[in-house]
């Protein structure tokens, strides 16, 4: 017979309050390591691509406003991140010529002003509709916004774009944001404030309805609100974050081009944002870490990168559709209970013969590679600083054996990690079984 009496009130202060230092300790834990990453990696490289990090991170943040909060699909929200790095750019370039003391740190308010207000001109006419049509009309105002940048050279550029000089701003108490450590923490305050902007609304009354929306929309207008002014309420603080990202990326690298406005940059943030997980708030962080980590590394070492992404996106949807944050979420339950060393074993064991497969699918595309692309030098390359041949057999055959049997052996690996799963969830809630 189940317990049914009820928590005293104690207790459930207690809880809450419990809840309340760890939220904070959450937000101190980030200003600390905010403050003690460039100490760490200090060299330019790894201050530019932390600096990239923080910038996805609220273009993702951004985007999940719309796709994880509310339910919208969207395939031209880097409109509004390129209007904001344009118009920054051009806010910069004014400062500069008129000699308005105005510092830098200011300017991605004028990227968030661009975005706003793009987002309340579009928002208007997108947000009438929603799901398949929702989408397509962004795709459409997408390649619209696009083609014209190419036709509008003065405002942007043509392809070659507008470049502006960050350091030309006045200097307060001598700091010119000309050296990468200097930016590095002008992206990362701009980043904190923004995360904990787009956080506080998910904790408001309009950001649950958000939620409500997107997952009863019918009953929504059944209780009288007004789905559409939610829609475009979101959609239009949605672009208000994504053009401050886009107005720190023009300060980032000086220049905005017409490619910020394209799909490819759309395609990116719904890569990031699908593969960190859309059900969590920290899913488009880890999304955008993970993939701005992958981008600055793989360009390096392959041509073919793009197709690594790609086929990331297919595992993350197959095996882990609720993205990273999701799974591990999912294990929330299972540690509380005490019952995760009884499924670690099982996932090091599914993971062993997934690193496996992976070496040898990667082992495939880049001898297809060296023999399609890179033809003219030979099929000679190293692959983790092993030489191979491309043409020759004895390579395709260990590479056909390493994928194949790989993903063989992390099926079956995957689906006894899936059976200890359950074994342990159903250990840590055991049924009730009623009198």
């Amino acid at each position: 017979m189940s317990d049914t009496r009820p928590v005293p009130l104690m207790v459930r202060v207690r809880a809450s309050g419990q809840r309340r230092v760890a939220a904070h300790g959450v937000w101190i834990g980030a200003i600390v390591m905010l403050a003690v990453l460039p100490y760490v990696f200090s060299s330019r490289l790894s201050l530019t691509t932390l600096c990239l990090m923080g910038i996805m991170v609220i273009f993702a943040l951004s985007y999940n406003m719309l796709l994880g909060q509310t339910g919208l699909l969207s395939f031209g929200h880097a409109v509004f991140f390129g209007m904001g790095g344009f118009f920054a750019v051009h806010a910069m370039n004014a400062v500069e010529a008129w000699g308005v003391p105005l510092p830098l740190v200011v300017i991605p308010i004028a990227g968030g002003a661009a975005g706003l207000l793009f987002g309340l001109v579009f928002g208007a006419i997108i947000t009438r509709r929603s799901g398949t049509a929702f989408a397509m009309i962004t795709l459409g105002v997408a390649e619209l916004v696009s083609s014209g940048a190419l036709i509008l050279r003065t405002f942007f550029g043509g392809e070659a774009g507008i470049s502006t000089d960050r350091t030309a701003l006045v200097h307060p108490f001598g700091i010119s944001f000309g050296p990468q450590f200097q930016l590095y923490y002008l992206v990362a305050g701009w980043c904190l404030l923004s995360v904990g902007g787009m956080y506080a609304l998910t904790r408001t009354p309009f950001g649950r309805m958000c939620n409500a929306v997107r997952d009863n929309p019918e009953r929504v207008l059944f209780i009288g609100y007004d789905t559409q002014r939610v829609r475009f309420i979101a959609f239009s603080l949605s672009g208000l974050f994504a053009g401050i990202a886009g107005a720190l990326v023009a300060i980032d690298f000086e220049l905005m081009s017409s490619s910020q406005l394209g799909v490819e940059q759309s395609g990116t943030v719904i890569l990031a944002t699908f593969i960190g997980g859309v059900g969590e708030f920290a899913g488009p962080i880890i999304g955008a870490v993970l993939v701005t980590y992958l981008q600055v590394t793989l360009r390096d070492l392959t041509d073919a990168w793009q197709l690594y992404f790609g086929l990331l996106f297919i595992f993350m949807v197959m095996f882990a559709p609720d993205g990273i944050a999701g799974a591990l979420a999912r294990q929330r339950p299972v540690l509380q209970a005490g019952q995760l060393h009884r499924v670690a074993p099982y996932y090091v064991a599914a993971s062993l013969p997934a690193l496996v497969a992976v070496v040898g699918l990667s082992m495939v595309i880049e001898m297809a590679d060296q023999l399609t692309v890179h033809a003219a030098d030979g099929p000679r390359m190293m692959f983790c600083y092993v030489p191979v041949s491309a043409d020759a057999p004895l390579a395709w055959a260990v590479a056909g054996l390493l994928l194949a049997g790989g993903t063989w052996v992390f099926l079956r690996a995957a689906q006894r990690a899936k059976d200890a799963y359950d074994e342990a969830l159903s250990t840590a809630h055991p049924r009730r079984v009623l009198p």
